[in-house]
Order: structure tokens, then C-alpha cells, then sequence
């Protein structure tokens, strides 16, 4: 019998995930405040935070602790900075870190904040840059010229209130990355097809997208594609043509199935189908050597295969019991859009932390152990 983890209840695990996160916090808080403690009051010499601050700085440089500690007293004079500095290599090496960083840097383009209502007029003079990250915005187009950024590999767009793409996006032909998550946008423009070197491609959250061009078939080196909390009600063609595709979550939409012919993708190791209509699973799936990581809601699920449960392959199987999410009546579309997509975020970051555990566990129980929690006030 293969590898198999059914998880039930999901707002449980979510619940538990929290309640870890807020005791690592507060266990890191006071572990903090126990060191400044400890070292402030070590030997029981008395270090004022002006001081304290002065070491620091003196320990980063490689300054010795002889030329700043005397019997008990700190010498926080400035020249013991100025005359000692850092040790030769120490100093050779965080030097060529800061050129290496300054460098780098001089090719990122970053911008965030909800005081941005466009892109700056600056930025059309610098198309030499390579990465843009764009976030938090209230940015609602991307300007035509972004055709003059040749060099372009990374384009970061995710929570802005982009309600289209330009069609010059086509033209990026060294893209790898386009990620326009949490958006506004309700189609994908078929040139995005022209982008031949894309290996990522992130439209979630976007809530509106219910299909994509077929054109984006010509992305033959992506490998991440992530379509979930949109309106798909069935797997794209174009995705079953990206040969080269490794991750696909087409999680929250409205799949009620699968395509008979998803084993084209034969290089597919993680597909995350939750939150959709699914009532079965095709057998086509046991097919597909290298999925290790098939991840489902099971509430509406009425027929699954045995052999995709019990996969000689070694394949996750995990089954998610979605709770019922009461609908809070609100006069405000609005508000109950950007709620959606709060939870939809939230999810998306829980099922990462989820998955990476997954990842890191040595071995899974090849049986099936269903638990029930109750509390009785």
C-alpha cells in the first residue's frame, strides 16, 4: 500500500496552525528580553543602552573587546571606531557584499503603498531594470512602455488593483516571472503567450478569471502555474499543453471535474485542487509518475479511485473537510470582495506552511486515521 494522509476538518488544523504561530511569537519575545536581560546585567556590571549599542557596533566590526572594556566601563569614544575598523578580510569581504548588493539593487525597481495611484514618470528612463515589485498599490494599469524593458526577468504585481494586462507585455521576452495576484483582472491577454522563457506564472486571487487564451500553450518552460480563487469551472487547455509544468493549484474555482487527459502532464508533482465541485477523480491520475503531492476537499467527493489512494508511486493523498463558511450579509460589495480575498490569502499562506511540514517529514502513515476533537461546556 502506497503512502495516504487524510486530514478532516480543515478549519481545525488551521485553528492549531494560529495558536503555534502566537506561542513562537511570545516564546521569541520573551527569549528576547531574557538575553537583553542576561547581558545587560551579566557580572553583574550595569550596561546603559547608549553603551550597549556602542559594543554592537564595536563586535560587528571586529573590534577586540580589550580597546573597549576597561575594569568594568565602557570607552564609547568614537575613534576606537574610526582607528580600529573592521579586520583586513572582514572588512575586504563585507565590502565586496555592499558593491555586490549596491549593484544589484541598481537593477530592482520597488514600490509600494496605497499613496501610489501610478507608476512614476521616472520610471520609464530606466530600462535597464530587471526586476519590478510592485505591491499594496492602488496602481490600476501597467503602462505601455513596459515594452522597453528588454532585460525585464521579473515582473512582481501582486496586490495592486490591476484591472488589465497591455498586450506589450508580450513583448518581455526574457520574462521568467509574472506574478499579478490579488488583482482585478478578469482575462489574460493571448500575448502573454509570446513571453517564451516564463517559468511562473501566478493569476490567484484575482476572483473574476475564467479562462485563459489558448495561446498560452507556447509556454513550454513554465513550470508553476497558480490559477486558484478564480471562476475556472473546468482545467484550461492551454495548461495541459505546458509540457513542462511541475506545480499547478487550481484550488478555490468551480471545477466539478477533471479532464480525462490530465496524465499529458507527466511531469506534474504537486496539484492542489480544494475548494472546487469535484464529486470524483479520474483514474487517469495514477498515470502520472511523478505526482507526489495531490491535495482535495472532501466534501462533495463521491468516487475515488482506489489505486490514486493507495499509489505504489508514493503519493500524498490528502482529502481536506472544508467547515461551512457563514456569508456575512453587507451592504458593501466591496467590503465582502476584499474579505474574500483576506481569507483567500490567508489560506493560500496556510496551505504553503502546510505543505512545506509535509515536505520535511521523513515518512507518512500508509493508513487512514480519522480523529474527532469534541469540547463539552
Amino acid at each position: 500500500m502506497g503512502h495516504q494522509v487524510i486530514i478532516f476538518d480543515f478549519s481545525l488544523i488551521r485553528g492549531l496552525w494560529e495558536t503555534r504561530v502566537k506561542k513562537n511569537k511570545e516564546r521569541q519575545r520573551k527569549e528576547k528580553e531574557r538575553l537583553e536581560k542576561s547581558s545587560l546585567e551579566k557580572s553583574g556590571l550595569k550596561i546603559y543602552l547608549p553603551e550597549w549599542n556602542f559594543i554592537l557596533e564595536c563586535r560587528k566590526k571586529g573590534i577586540p573587546q580589550s580597546k573597549y572594556l576597561r575594569k568594568g566601563f565602557v570607552n564609547t569614544d568614537e575613534k576606537i571606531l574610526d582607528t580600529y575598523g573592521k579586520a583586513p578580510q572582514l572588512q575586504k569581504r563585507h565590502a565586496l557584499s555592499d558593491k555586490e548588493n549596491k549593484t544589484r539593487n541598481k537593477f530592482i525597481f520597488q514600490l509600494s503603498g496605497e499613496q501610489w495611484m501610478e507608476f512614476p514618470d521616472s520610471l520609464k528612463e530606466q530600462i535597464y531594470l530587471k526586476e519590478w515589485h510592485v505591491c499594496n498599490t492602488l496602481i490600476q494599469t501597467i503602462p505601455a512602455y513596459i515594452a522597453l524593458f528588454q532585460d525585464l526577468r521579473v515582473l512582481e504585481l501582486s496586490k495592486n488593483q490591476i484591472s488589465h494586462l497591455p498586450v506589450e507585455i508580450g513583448c518581455l521576452k526574457n520574462l521568467k516571472v509574472l506574478n499579478v495576484s490579488f488583482n482585478n483582472l478578469k482575462s489574460v491577454p493571448p500575448e502573454v503567450g509570446d513571453c517564451e522563457n516564463l517559468e511562473k506564472l501566478d493569476l490567484s486571487g484575482n476572483l473574476e478569471i475564467t479562462e485563459l487564451p489558448f495561446e498560452l500553450s507556447n509556454l513550454k518552460k513554465v513550470t508553476v502555474v497558480d490559477v486558484s480563487a478564480n471562476k475556472f469551472h473546468s482545467v484550461p487547455i492551454c495548461v495541459l499543453r505546458m509540457s513542462n509544468l511541475q506545480w499547478l493549484d487550481i484550488s478555490s474555482n468551480n471545477l466539478t471535474d477533471l479532464p480525462e487527459d490530465i496524465d499529458r502532464l507527466d511531469q506534474l508533482q504537486t496539484l492542489l485542487l480544494q475548494k472546487n465541485k469535484l464529486t470524483y477523480l479520474p483514474r487517469a491520475l495514477v498515470n502520472m509518475p511523478k505526482l507526489s503531492l495531490l491535495v482535495v476537499s472532501g466534501d462533495d467527493l463521491v468516487e475515488i479511485p482506489t489505486a490514486v489512494c493507495e499509489s505504489t508511486t508514493g503519493l500524498k493523498f490528502i482529502s481536506l473537510k472544508d467547515s461551512p463558511v457563514e456569508t456575512i450579509v453587507c451592504e458593501d460589495t466591496k467590503e465582502i470582495i476584499e474579505s474574500e480575498r483576506e481569507r483567500e490569502q490567508f489560506e493560500k499562506e496556510f496551505m504553503k506552511a502546510y505543505i512545506e511540514e509535509l515536505k520535511e517529514r521523513d515518512s507518512t502513515p500508509c493508513y487512514t486515521r480519522k480523529v474527532l476533537l469534541s469540547l463539552q461546556l
